[in-house]
């Protein structure tokens, strides 16, 4: 399929304006207000990070931005929009409908939280990394697809070993890069990735970062990291979000938040951390 972008009047790479987001009932719940009106944006070539403890409406934030609200989601609850306005890429996230995320999907990948967790289990890891090419084009070329497979598994410093083995031989981390590969494979315009580095060593986390400034010095990239790994957060160098309780508490650096601490929430993060030390790195790299 033809990559066609169709970017908005002001063409920044997301835009989201006072945006709020309900869980509809379902049970013995009623409805819950997970986001309650944010706003924010994000240019070409930038990296914005959002954190903020469990329950914040940072994952929920992640899935409207990613359209995640319109695909099936078996016996769970989807999120609805139910206030303000988002455009991804220039599109209308409120006004898609199904039959348009094919051609949303090729601009705009989305890492879920439980990506490492939901691989195949059936498919070797090159397999589920060409997954989303082969969709796209059942004649892909066989040499170029194993060398796109491998450059991917690569740029998250996996071996080439990892090509054949299923999910059960990997570790935690080793799925949660291949799932992160498999994201990359139709080389999008805009990522967005909820806890990218879950299950993934500290020696290895800079596959992550450094990915993506590759991304963003090859061309018009932007990014979306939804993450509790503030070591992550200060290596993209971009600016942060802090929610608490579905609304904005901060923005800024990493450190400028904790340093500032201007919501209890920060406060309470800031002593959490406590002062910042240099990371340890571990030999098995490759193991994780």
């Amino acid at each position: 399929m033809e990559r066609v972008t169709s970017l908005s009047p002001d063409s920044r790479a997301i835009v989201v304006d006072d945006v709020s987001v309900d869980y509809p009932a379902h049970g013995i719940s009623g409805t819950h207000r997970a986001v309650d009106g944010v706003s924010f944006s994000v240019e070409w070539g930038e990296v914005v990070g959002i954190m903020g403890e469990s329950g914040s409406g940072k994952s929920s934030v992640a899935r409207v931005l990613a359209a995640d609200h319109l695909r099936p989601s078996g016996q769970n609850v989807s999120p609805q929009i139910v206030g303000g306005a988002i455009r991804v890429g220039g599109s209308s996230v409120r006004r898609l409908r199904r039959r348009d995320l094919p051609r949303f999907d090729f601009d705009v990948a989305f890492l879920r939280q439980d990506a490492a967790d939901t691989l195949d289990p059936e498919r070797t890891a090159a397999e589920i990394v060409a997954a989303p090419i082969l969709e796209r084009d059942r004649r892909y070329n066989r040499a170029s697809l194993d060398l796109r497979v491998a450059t991917l598994l690569d740029e998250v410093m996996l071996p080439l070993g990892t090509m054949v083995k299923y999910p059960f031989e990997l570790s935690a981390g080793q799925r949660q890069r291949v799932a992160l590969a498999r994201t990359l494979a139709l080389d999008p315009k805009i990522l967005v990735a909820d806890e990218p580095t879950a299950g993934i060593d500290i020696s290895v986390r800079s596959a992550v970062s450094d990915l993506v400034d590759r991304r963003r010095r090859d061309g018009d990239f932007a990014a979306v990291f939804v993450t509790h790994d503030l070591d992550l957060l200060r290596a993209l160098r971009g600016r942060v979000i802090a929610l608490h309780g579905g609304s904005v508490v901060g923005v800024g650096s990493v450190d400028g938040l904790l340093e500032s601490a201007e919501h209890p929430f920060l406060t309470a993060l800031a002593h959490a951390v406590g002062p910042r030390r240099p990371s340890r790195r571990r030999s098995d790299a490759s193991s994780s």
